[in-house]
Protein backbone atom coordinates (compact mmCIF):
# COMPACT_ATOMS: atom_id res chain seq x y z
CA UNK A 1 0.00 0.00 0.00
CA UNK A 2 0.76 3.33 -0.89
CA UNK A 3 -0.14 6.34 1.33
CA UNK A 4 0.10 10.02 0.43
CA UNK A 5 -1.36 13.78 1.40
CA UNK A 6 -2.12 16.08 -1.09
CA UNK A 7 -3.69 19.90 -0.55
CA UNK A 8 -6.74 20.29 -1.94
CA UNK A 9 -8.32 24.46 -0.94
CA UNK A 10 -6.38 25.00 1.11
CA UNK A 11 -6.26 21.73 3.45
CA UNK A 12 -4.59 18.61 3.68
CA UNK A 13 -6.28 15.10 2.56
CA UNK A 14 -4.87 11.51 2.59
CA UNK A 15 -5.17 9.73 -0.32
CA UNK A 16 -4.03 5.90 -1.29
CA UNK A 17 -2.13 5.62 -4.78
CA UNK A 18 -3.37 3.28 -6.84
CA UNK A 19 -0.70 3.67 -10.72
CA UNK A 20 -1.18 6.64 -11.26
CA UNK A 21 -4.11 7.96 -9.58
CA UNK A 22 -4.98 8.63 -6.07
CA UNK A 23 -8.00 7.83 -3.97
CA UNK A 24 -9.01 9.96 -1.15
CA UNK A 25 -9.45 8.78 2.01
CA UNK A 26 -12.36 11.30 2.55
CA UNK A 27 -14.02 9.45 -0.39
CA UNK A 28 -14.45 6.07 1.70
CA UNK A 29 -16.84 6.10 4.56
CA UNK A 30 -15.61 4.28 7.36
CA UNK A 31 -11.38 4.81 7.00
CA UNK A 32 -9.83 7.30 9.11
CA UNK A 33 -8.02 10.02 7.42
CA UNK A 34 -5.19 10.00 8.61
CA UNK A 35 -1.91 7.93 7.54
CA UNK A 36 -0.43 7.44 10.93
CA UNK A 37 -4.05 5.90 12.20
CA UNK A 38 -4.11 3.79 9.33
CA UNK A 39 -0.52 2.56 9.74
CA UNK A 40 -1.31 1.99 13.14
CA UNK A 41 -4.59 -0.25 12.46
CA UNK A 42 -2.53 -2.84 10.99
CA UNK A 43 -2.55 -5.38 8.03
CA UNK A 44 -6.59 -6.08 8.99
CA UNK A 45 -7.58 -2.01 8.27
CA UNK A 46 -4.88 -1.73 5.47
CA UNK A 47 -6.48 -4.80 3.56
CA UNK A 48 -10.00 -3.42 3.86
CA UNK A 49 -8.79 0.31 2.81
CA UNK A 50 -7.20 -1.23 -0.18
CA UNK A 51 -10.35 -3.07 -1.15
CA UNK A 52 -12.53 -0.35 -0.81
CA UNK A 53 -10.42 1.82 -2.37
CA UNK A 54 -10.15 -0.67 -5.56
CA UNK A 55 -13.72 -0.78 -5.91
CA UNK A 56 -14.02 3.39 -5.51
CA UNK A 57 -15.63 5.76 -8.35
CA UNK A 58 -13.52 8.25 -6.78
CA UNK A 59 -10.07 8.10 -8.39
CA UNK A 60 -8.10 10.97 -9.97
CA UNK A 61 -5.23 11.37 -11.53
CA UNK A 62 -2.07 12.18 -9.58
CA UNK A 63 -0.59 14.37 -11.83
CA UNK A 64 -0.90 18.07 -10.95
CA UNK A 65 -1.91 17.30 -7.28
CA UNK A 66 0.09 19.32 -4.51
CA UNK A 67 1.93 16.86 -2.65
CA UNK A 68 2.63 17.54 1.46
CA UNK A 69 4.73 15.65 3.77
CA UNK A 70 2.63 12.46 4.17
CA UNK A 71 2.50 13.11 8.52
CA UNK A 72 1.86 16.08 8.85
CA UNK A 73 2.98 16.72 12.14
CA UNK A 74 4.70 13.42 13.31
CA UNK A 75 5.26 13.56 16.89
CA UNK A 76 9.25 13.24 17.00
CA UNK A 77 11.72 12.89 14.25
CA UNK A 78 14.67 10.89 15.20
CA UNK A 79 17.73 10.57 13.10
CA UNK A 80 20.48 8.36 13.11
CA UNK A 81 23.93 10.22 12.36
CA UNK A 82 27.20 8.05 11.01
CA UNK A 83 25.45 5.46 9.87
CA UNK A 84 27.38 3.93 7.20
CA UNK A 85 30.55 3.14 7.18
CA UNK A 86 32.25 4.92 4.50
CA UNK A 87 30.38 8.16 5.36
CA UNK A 88 31.83 7.98 8.58
CA UNK A 89 34.95 8.03 7.36
CA UNK A 90 34.36 10.35 4.42
CA UNK A 91 34.36 12.78 7.71
CA UNK A 92 37.00 11.24 9.48
CA UNK A 93 35.13 9.68 11.86
CA UNK A 94 35.38 6.32 13.50
CA UNK A 95 32.83 3.43 12.90
CA UNK A 96 30.75 3.98 15.99
CA UNK A 97 29.60 1.17 18.36
CA UNK A 98 26.22 3.62 19.08
CA UNK A 99 24.98 5.59 17.39
CA UNK A 100 25.20 9.06 17.30
CA UNK A 101 21.20 10.44 17.71
CA UNK A 102 19.51 13.58 17.50
CA UNK A 103 16.38 15.31 17.01
CA UNK A 104 14.78 17.25 14.08
CA UNK A 105 11.63 19.66 14.78
CA UNK A 106 8.65 19.95 12.55
CA UNK A 107 9.62 23.36 11.23
CA UNK A 108 12.75 22.22 9.61
CA UNK A 109 10.79 20.12 7.36
CA UNK A 110 9.25 20.50 4.35
CA UNK A 111 7.48 18.42 1.54
CA UNK A 112 7.74 16.74 -2.07
CA UNK A 113 8.26 19.50 -4.10
CA UNK A 114 8.76 22.40 -2.03
CA UNK A 115 11.57 24.60 -1.98
CA UNK A 116 14.56 23.78 0.71
CA UNK A 117 15.92 26.96 1.86
CA UNK A 118 19.08 27.94 2.39
CA UNK A 119 19.60 30.42 5.46
CA UNK A 120 21.26 34.10 4.94
CA UNK A 121 23.87 33.43 7.06
CA UNK A 122 25.10 30.84 5.99
CA UNK A 123 26.22 29.29 1.97
CA UNK A 124 27.43 25.18 3.16
CA UNK A 125 23.45 23.71 3.23
CA UNK A 126 24.32 20.35 2.31
CA UNK A 127 22.53 17.06 1.20
CA UNK A 128 21.51 13.84 2.74
CA UNK A 129 19.43 10.83 1.07
CA UNK A 130 18.08 8.63 3.58
CA UNK A 131 15.49 6.28 4.26
CA UNK A 132 12.74 7.11 6.59
CA UNK A 133 10.83 4.78 8.70
CA UNK A 134 7.82 5.24 9.97
CA UNK A 135 6.38 3.67 13.22
CA UNK A 136 3.10 2.11 13.17
CA UNK A 137 2.58 0.73 16.51
CA UNK A 138 3.73 1.73 19.77
CA UNK A 139 7.43 0.35 20.72
CA UNK A 140 9.04 0.12 24.10
CA UNK A 141 11.61 -1.97 25.40
CA UNK A 142 11.22 -4.29 22.19
CA UNK A 143 14.07 -6.60 21.12
CA UNK A 144 15.56 -6.47 18.29
CA UNK A 145 13.82 -9.63 16.64
CA UNK A 146 10.85 -8.35 17.39
CA UNK A 147 11.06 -4.48 16.05
CA UNK A 148 10.25 -5.02 12.72
CA UNK A 149 6.89 -5.66 13.50
CA UNK A 150 6.38 -1.86 14.51
CA UNK A 151 7.53 -0.57 11.31
CA UNK A 152 4.16 1.11 9.67
CA UNK A 153 6.26 2.05 6.33
CA UNK A 154 8.82 3.68 4.63
CA UNK A 155 9.39 6.47 3.05
CA UNK A 156 12.38 9.01 1.85
CA UNK A 157 14.37 11.68 4.09
CA UNK A 158 16.68 14.28 2.76
CA UNK A 159 18.35 15.21 6.15
CA UNK A 160 19.99 18.94 4.51
CA UNK A 161 22.27 20.12 6.63
CA UNK A 162 23.46 23.77 7.54
CA UNK A 163 27.25 22.30 7.97
CA UNK A 164 29.17 25.39 9.26
CA UNK A 165 26.11 25.73 12.12
CA UNK A 166 26.54 22.07 12.64
CA UNK A 167 30.07 22.23 13.45
CA UNK A 168 29.62 24.99 16.04
CA UNK A 169 29.48 22.87 18.59
CA UNK A 170 29.65 19.51 19.67
CA UNK A 171 25.85 18.91 19.73
CA UNK A 172 24.34 18.91 15.95
CA UNK A 173 21.17 20.21 16.66
CA UNK A 174 21.42 23.92 15.23
CA UNK A 175 22.69 23.14 11.70
CA UNK A 176 20.03 20.49 11.95
CA UNK A 177 17.06 22.41 12.65
CA UNK A 178 17.04 25.81 10.23
CA UNK A 179 13.66 26.15 8.95
CA UNK A 180 12.78 24.36 5.82
CA UNK A 181 15.95 22.58 5.57
CA UNK A 182 15.19 19.18 5.31
CA UNK A 183 12.70 17.54 3.35
CA UNK A 184 10.44 13.80 3.84
CA UNK A 185 7.92 12.44 1.49
CA UNK A 186 6.18 11.65 -0.89
CA UNK A 187 4.60 8.57 -0.07
CA UNK A 188 4.41 5.98 2.45
CA UNK A 189 4.96 2.69 1.57
CA UNK A 190 4.00 -0.52 4.00
CA UNK A 191 6.33 -3.01 4.53
CA UNK A 192 5.16 -5.61 2.44
CA UNK A 193 6.01 -4.15 -0.78
CA UNK A 194 9.54 -4.34 0.53
CA UNK A 195 12.26 -6.86 1.79
CA UNK A 196 12.31 -6.92 5.71
CA UNK A 197 13.96 -3.79 7.00
CA UNK A 198 14.12 -2.40 3.50
CA UNK A 199 17.10 -3.76 2.92
CA UNK A 200 19.38 -4.27 0.55
CA UNK A 201 17.95 -1.48 -1.76
CA UNK A 202 19.75 0.73 -3.75
CA UNK A 203 19.68 4.42 -2.49
CA UNK A 204 21.04 7.60 -4.39
CA UNK A 205 20.82 11.52 -4.40
CA UNK A 206 20.90 13.37 -7.45
CA UNK A 207 21.85 17.17 -7.83
CA UNK A 208 21.12 18.53 -11.14
CA UNK A 209 20.83 15.16 -12.29
CA UNK A 210 23.98 14.49 -11.56
CA UNK A 211 24.44 11.29 -9.50
CA UNK A 212 26.37 12.43 -6.02
CA UNK A 213 25.78 9.29 -3.58
CA UNK A 214 24.69 5.98 -4.31
CA UNK A 215 24.76 2.97 -2.36
CA UNK A 216 22.49 0.68 -0.50
CA UNK A 217 20.58 0.33 2.43
CA UNK A 218 22.05 -2.96 3.17
CA UNK A 219 25.32 -1.12 4.35
CA UNK A 220 24.12 0.36 7.07
CA UNK A 221 26.13 0.01 10.34
CA UNK A 222 22.92 0.21 12.53
CA UNK A 223 19.72 -1.55 10.07
CA UNK A 224 16.14 -0.23 10.78
CA UNK A 225 15.43 -2.96 13.43
CA UNK A 226 18.72 -2.49 15.49
CA UNK A 227 17.75 1.35 15.35
CA UNK A 228 14.04 0.46 16.76
CA UNK A 229 15.55 -1.45 19.15
CA UNK A 230 18.08 1.23 20.47
CA UNK A 231 15.89 3.71 20.32
CA UNK A 232 12.72 2.00 22.40
CA UNK A 233 15.27 1.44 25.09
CA UNK A 234 15.67 5.13 25.89
CA UNK A 235 12.26 6.41 24.50
CA UNK A 236 8.64 5.45 23.40
CA UNK A 237 7.85 5.37 20.03
CA UNK A 238 4.57 6.37 19.05
CA UNK A 239 1.93 5.84 15.46
CA UNK A 240 3.43 8.35 13.37
CA UNK A 241 7.11 8.84 14.90
CA UNK A 242 9.70 8.84 11.99
CA UNK A 243 13.22 8.01 12.17
CA UNK A 244 15.88 9.02 9.72
CA UNK A 245 18.37 6.41 9.58
CA UNK A 246 21.64 7.92 7.97
CA UNK A 247 23.23 8.49 4.59
CA UNK A 248 25.81 7.05 2.64
CA UNK A 249 29.22 8.69 1.42
CA UNK A 250 28.95 11.23 -1.41
CA UNK A 251 27.83 14.11 0.47
CA UNK A 252 28.46 17.55 -0.53
CA UNK A 253 31.12 18.80 2.65
CA UNK A 254 33.23 15.84 2.08
CA UNK A 255 33.71 15.85 -2.05
CA UNK A 256 37.06 16.41 -3.31
CA UNK A 257 38.86 18.30 -5.47
CA UNK A 258 35.56 21.15 -4.42
CA UNK A 259 33.10 20.69 -1.83
CA UNK A 260 29.21 20.60 -3.16
CA UNK A 261 26.75 22.71 -1.62
CA UNK A 262 23.27 23.71 -2.10
CA UNK A 263 22.28 26.88 -3.74
CA UNK A 264 19.03 28.91 -5.22
CA UNK A 265 18.25 26.92 -8.28
CA UNK A 266 19.70 23.61 -8.01
CA UNK A 267 17.30 21.07 -7.34
CA UNK A 268 18.10 17.55 -5.40
CA UNK A 269 16.26 14.12 -5.76
CA UNK A 270 16.54 11.48 -2.65
CA UNK A 271 15.63 7.71 -4.45
CA UNK A 272 15.39 4.60 -2.51
CA UNK A 273 14.60 1.32 -4.84
CA UNK A 274 11.28 0.54 -4.50
CA UNK A 275 9.88 3.94 -3.07
CA UNK A 276 10.02 6.27 -5.28
CA UNK A 277 11.78 10.32 -5.78
CA UNK A 278 11.74 12.66 -3.30
CA UNK A 279 12.31 16.23 -5.09
CA UNK A 280 13.13 19.26 -4.13
CA UNK A 281 14.60 22.49 -5.71
CA UNK A 282 16.81 25.31 -3.89
CA UNK A 283 15.73 28.38 -2.56
CA UNK A 284 16.73 31.56 -0.49
CA UNK A 285 15.43 31.98 2.51
CA UNK A 286 12.51 34.79 2.36
CA UNK A 287 12.38 35.58 6.27
CA UNK A 288 16.01 37.43 5.33
CA UNK A 289 14.98 39.39 2.68
CA UNK A 290 16.16 42.95 2.88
Amino acid sequence: MRLLRFEEQGRGMTALRIGDAVVPIAALPGFPDDPAAILAGGAALQTRLAAAAAASSARRPLAGLKLLMPIARPGKVICIGLNYALHAKEGNNPIPDYPAVFLRVQTSLVGPDAPMLRPACSTRLDYEAELAVVIGTTARAVKEADALAHVGAYSLFNDGSVRDYQRKSTQWTMGKNFDATGAFGPELVTPDELPPGAAPLRICARVNGQTVQDSTTGDMIFPVARCIAILSEVMTLEPGDVIATGTPSGVGYARKPEPLFLAPGMTVEVEVEGIGILRNGIADDPAFAT
